[in-house]
């Protein structure tokens, strides 16, 4: 379905009833990303309405010339909430770009969110200030790779840090779709205004429930960044998984669906305290 917003479309899918929970996947996949790895979660837990969107420029989300930058991203993602959630608080996940555009909601709007997961996201947009591993490879299933094309085998084993049947299918299911749609020449032109023109670090803490995971041998994002901004979220789990690249949330699924679920757990009864503050 389609979120109509005047100057732009957002396609976005849509399932559920409960607790709003909005979910913004990486820099040129689509919104199968996110689906992959929190539909499982929520296959054991009711009560919940999952919002799935393709940014634009990626998925079925048309790129518009007025986004110049992640400023006219955030721009763009901030109305869609204000039209389908008028008002509503929410939980917020996102993974690696999509987790960087989660903090500035936070900023932005941060009295509205109820709970903030990310995945594998960067703390620093700028690659030159990130603290990266070199990229290491802990399983490899050399018969499988030689069993790929040039293309796949390259863009497989540049980022799996687990490079096996299951995470090839998972990738080629809920990776790379997204990636082959997206409009690499309006990407091309975000990259050169990949950082927010404004502060995102907070000045006040966000003190509700927060997950921060990371993987130990991420060579995109890092993980080491991350305990700057520790002060800042005072409920929050940060963690770092061994066995783990850019692709935590499928090279560590079961550690990463437990993790998930305690996190909505977490938010769950954060949310009902409140209430029960407020009723009083």
């Amino acid at each position: 379905m389609f979120c109509h917003l005047g100057d732009i479309q957002v396609h976005y899918e849509r399932y559920g009833k409960g607790k709003p929970v909005v979910m913004i996947h990486g820099f040129t996949p689509d919104y199968r990303l996110m689906e992959g790895c929190m539909e499982p979660v929520f296959a054991g837990r009711e009560g919940y309405e999952r919002i799935y969107l393709d940014l634009p420029g990626m998925g079925r989300t048309k790129g518009e010339e007025w986004i110049k930058g992640t400023d006219g991203m955030l721009d763009a993602v901030l109305r869609f909430i204000d039209a389908i959630l008028p008002e509503q608080s929410f939980l917020l996940a996102g993974e690696s770009y999509g987790g960087y555009l989660a903090r500035g909601i936070v900023a932005r709007i941060g009295e509205r969110v109820d709970g903030l997961l990310t995945i594998c996201s960067p703390i620093y947009a700028e690659h030159e200030q990130r603290i990266l591993p070199e990229h290491t490879v802990l399983k490899r299933d050399d018969e499988l790779i030689a069993s790929l094309s040039e293309e796949e085998a390259v863009e497989f084993t540049s980022i799996a840090v687990v490079q096996d049947q299951y995470t090839l299918e998972r990738m080629r299911k809920e990776i790379t779709p997204g990636i082959k749609m997206a409009d690499s020449a309006f990407l091309e032109k975000i990259q050169q205004n990949y950082a927010f023109s404004f502060p995102i670090d907070l000045t006040e803490p966000f003190v509700k429930p927060a997950l921060f995971l990371t993987g130990r041998q991420d060579a995109v994002v890092g993980y080491k960044d991350h305990w700057e901004i520790l002060d800042q979220f005072p409920r929050a789990s940060f963690v770092v998984l061994d066995r783990a690249g850019h692709n935590l949330q499928i090279e560590q699924h079961a550690v990463f669906n437990a993790l998930v679920d305690d996190w909505l757990s977490r938010a769950d009864e954060a949310v009902n305290d409140s209430h029960r503050k407020t009723e009083r």
